[in-house]
């Protein structure tokens, strides 16, 4: 021992010895001494006890989360392997880690993979919704219920587009059972809980806030996600998303995690609305059916909005809204009601329509043989039209639409136009019955080049007006510009119609990929 822990030692001993003499002094002493209270009291008589004001103090979810967690469940899935390897998580390549938000491990036979996920339970008698990527490819499903109670479940029906999933446990008791909100009334800053069973920690509680809704992250056609700041993990896939009234207003489904770990605090989650709709389908059929309208719409760009015609966004520099009608299938339930191409759809059913990817999300989610009622601007005047959704998987793709053909140089715009010959129909593989005039060439650079007209596009009309020959082209091109507005093209491409609009003075917005596309799912 040095002596430096000697000498620690004996001032440790040294004081226990004058302690004692002192606690003994005091015994004989009258207690009115003050010098001789006991330490305890004095520490007793220090304590600090706060007096916050119930109306200072953060609310918690503790009365919330025991009435809704029994209804909660883990899943546990024994799903192939090659199942896992081919799909890449159930739903393509999302930018998300480790395929997909749930934990994974190994068998020993290597020939299967077991996923943990979580769930919800939504009527007594045992119907649980989860994740189509928790349980597509299972060869075996597992139902834990909060009590730890392991049921074998069934899987009633998978929806890949949307991501659901509905399956049924069997029991002689009576479940708790939680309902659906409504995901339409969610706003931005409110308050949002989610239960499930990341890493495998069943029934694991945490909250947050919606950060945003409405949020597509291209991983299918119908996105439509409620972003939350709620920590989300691997395991949370298919666990409920609860507000504080304790009902369910979205399935979380995925994370964004650019490190591949844990949540940085953007999970999204599955609408309620959708969720309705999709597992009442798979609970009675055991598989869904989309509406369908039957037109090709495109994203309109302030170009394509001056040349329209379109009133002005009430925020200055914000983007057009409305779907832009580019076509419309014959025979669809949009042609039996009257739209056409140029026609700008803005409200269905009472909500607005931004963009196509709105029109395509209201229009799937009804169910084929319902009205609904469609607002749209046709020559910058509103108008309206009930019309009978139909049924996606028996519409018929859209075929073509029409005009015939000289040669001339589209002045001013950098194209240059000839008629659609035999060996031009042969070439671009046209029908007889489309015409038009072909583009021939573009001049890089030119007005026409970053609008993104291409060699081979047909032009089909130009305005309102129809065209048949690259002269009459020519003049609608100049009446265009005479009146100081961009040019709008309606030009087929692919078999596809899409609307270009070409300003001479520049600003041209070239489509995107997206634009001009043949969305079935309207």
């Amino acid at each position: 021992m040095s002596g430096k822990s000697v000498t620690k030692v004996w001032a440790r001993n040294r004081r226990r010895n004058w302690m004692s003499a002192l606690l003994a002094s005091c015994v004989l002493v009258t207690a009115a001494a003050p010098w001789c209270s006991t330490p305890a009291r004095a520490e007793a008589d220090s304590v600090i006890k706060p007096n916050t004001p119930t109306s200072q103090r953060i609310p918690d979810f503790v009365s919330l989360v025991k009435q809704v967690k029994p209804a909660v469940v883990s899943i546990t899935s024994m799903i192939r392997a090659d199942a896992v390897e081919g799909d890449n998580g159930g739903m393509g390549g999302m930018p998300f880690p480790f395929p997909f938000p749930f934990q994974m491990m190994p068998q020993p036979s290597h020939q299967t993979i077991e996923a943990r996920g979580s769930g919800f339970l939504i009527s007594a008698d045992g119907y649980v919704v989860t994740n189509n990527h928790v349980v597509k490819g299972a060869t075996k499903v597992t139902v834990t219920l909060d009590d730890g109670t392991t049921l074998p479940a069934k899987v009633v029906g998978r929806d890949g587009k949307t991501d659901l999933a509905l399956l049924k446990v069997t029991t002689s008791e009576k479940l708790p059972f939680i309902e659906l909100g409504e995901s339409d009334d969610v706003q931005p800053g409110e308050w949002v809980i989610a239960v499930g069973n990341p890493y495998g920690l069943g029934g694991t509680v945490t909250a947050g806030i919606v950060s945003a809704r409405g949020r597509d992250i291209n991983e299918g056609p119908y996105d439509n996600f409620i972003q939350v700041d709620a920590p989300i993990n691997r395991g949370n896939s298919g666990g409920p998303l609860f507000t504080q009234d304790g009902k369910v207003v979205g399935v979380n489904t995925a994370i964004l995690s650019p490190s591949g770990g844990g949540s940085i605090g953007i999970g999204f989650a599955i609408p309620s609305d959708t969720v309705r709709n999709v597992v009442e389908q798979l609970r009675k059929t055991g598989h869904v059916v989309r509406g369908y309208l039957g037109v090709n719409a495109q994203v309109i760009s302030p170009v394509m909005a001056r040349a329209l015609g379109l009133p002005a966004p009430a925020t200055p520099g914000a983007p057009p809204i409305g779907a832009l009608v580019a076509s419309v299938s014959p025979g669809s339930p949009a042609e039996k009601v009257g739209l056409k191409s140029e026609d700008v759809i803005t409200d269905f059913n009472g909500q607005k329509v931004s963009n196509p990817h709105d029109l395509a999300v209201r229009v799937a989610s009804m169910a084929p043989g319902k009205q609904a009622t469609i607002g749209y601007l046709r020559g910058g005047k509103a108008q309206t039209a009930t019309v009978t959704i139909g049924d996606l998987k028996t519409a018929s793709s859209d075929g073509g639409s029409s005009s015939n053909s000289d040669v001339a140089r589209g002045q001013r715009l950098g194209i240059a136009l000839a008629p659609l010959s035999r060996d031009v129909r042969q070439q671009l593989g046209l029908s007889a019955d489309v015409r038009g005039v072909v583009v021939s060439d573009v001049d890089p650079g030119s007005p026409a080049d970053q609008a993104g007209i291409r060699p081979g596009d047909v032009i089909q009309a130009i305005g309102s007006q129809a065209v048949d020959s690259p002269r009459a082209a020519v003049a609608s091109v100049k009446a265009a510009l005479a009146a100081k507005k961009p040019v709008l093209l309606r030009v087929m491409r692919d078999n596809q119609s899409l609307f270009i609009a070409i300003s001479p003075d520049g600003g041209n917005n070239a489509p995107t990929p997206d634009d001009g596309g043949d969305d079935d799912d309207n």
